[in-house]
């Protein structure tokens, strides 16, 4: 491992940069850092503000000045860095459905990781950051599965990624995705309360009463011979928590690897599909920096609609 020592640097926090904690803000700094240096470095009084030694929790204000003390780093390869010339990565830059100087939404292909790990070089964060070199700041807001497709929200601004985070963490967020399930859905049936637990060990997610409280609301878009197309809006955000409320109700989202039907599968498969049928469509928060509200909708990619449009001959009536 390449290790490279830094030089004492002193930084000015502006208005994006304030209101973060110190550790958060050496965390972003030192990425290939160890926590556990990062505090222990606070500890030594050798991170300073304004001169002065401050504790772990110290939140950063508009005009501090941060002295940050020479430290070892892993030295990232250039090999790490996402090619931009890759067609999985090139492409993204055509999924991105709006853009201004606070925020990026990207309509993600299923099949892109949101972030690289467990073994992927890399995911639609790094990809981005590799098309925007001159980027000063790109963070994910929020994640969707690797296998869902649709609406991710990406922060340009440290002060966006704050606010738009916080709408998640309030539940003023509204998120709405499509999902073609197994069998035929009940109109009644408009919400899911069921409690969730995953395995640390391989991150397979079940319904449980030791788990966390976890809803989904659901409404019948469409119903076909053997499936109906839902609209599900998780208000809770727990991992896997549309999929396994959906396996939970007896209803499995087409296609999908972990809580699926395989019989099921194999009969969608006929129409052309081979992802899952699970895309997030629609989401409305409230603009950052003018605290308009967004209203933002994803379309589906072409093999979706395709298979919906080779159902449709199939459609039973109420």
């Amino acid at each position: 491992m390449n290790e490279i020592k830094t030089k004492v640097q002193l930084v000015d926090i502006d208005e994006d940069m304030a209101g973060q904690r110190i550790d958060n803000f050496l965390r972003n700094q030192f990425k290939n850092v160890p926590k556990s240096l990062l505090y222990r470095i606070i500890r030594k009084g050798e991170v300073r503000v304004n001169k002065k030694r401050i504790k772990a929790e110290y939140k950063l204000k508009s005009g501090d000045i941060v002295r940050l003390p020479p430290i070892k780093v892993e030295q990232v390869e250039q090999k790490d860095v996402p090619n931009t010339k890759l067609n999985k990565v090139s492409q993204l830059q055509d999924c991105i459905i709006y853009e201004d100087d606070h925020l990026l939404i990207l309509n993600k292909p299923s099949g892109t990781a949101v972030h690289g790990g467990s073994g992927l070089k890399f995911g639609a964060i790094e990809a981005l950051r590799a098309l925007r070199p001159e980027a000063r700041f790109l963070e994910l807001v929020h994640r969707i599965d690797r296998d869902t497709s649709g609406i991710l929200l990406v922060a340009k601004k440290r002060s966006a990624l704050r606010h738009l985070q916080a709408q998640f963490r309030d539940k003023t967020v509204q998120k709405y995705y499509f999902a073609l399930v197994m069998g035929e859905w009940k109109s009644t049936c408009r919400s899911v309360n069921a409690p969730l637990l995953k395995n640390e060990v391989n991150s397979i997610v079940r319904v449980n009463g030791k788990g966390k409280a976890s809803e989904t609301r659901y409404k019948v878009l469409e119903k076909f011979a053997q499936a109906t197309l839902i609209q599900a809006s998780p208000i809770t955000g727990r991992t896997h928590q549309i999929r396994v409320h959906c396996e939970y109700t007896g209803h499995p989202i087409a296609w999908d690897d972990r809580y699926g039907d395989r019989r099921f599968d194999a009969y969608i498969g006929a129409f052309g599909l081979n992802r899952l049928f699970l895309h997030a469509a629609n989401i409305k928060f409230t603009h950052p920096n003018s605290e308009e509200v967004m209203d933002i909708s994803a379309p589906m990619e072409a093999k979706l609609d395709n298979v919906l449009n080779k159902m449709r001959g199939l459609v039973i009536s109420d």
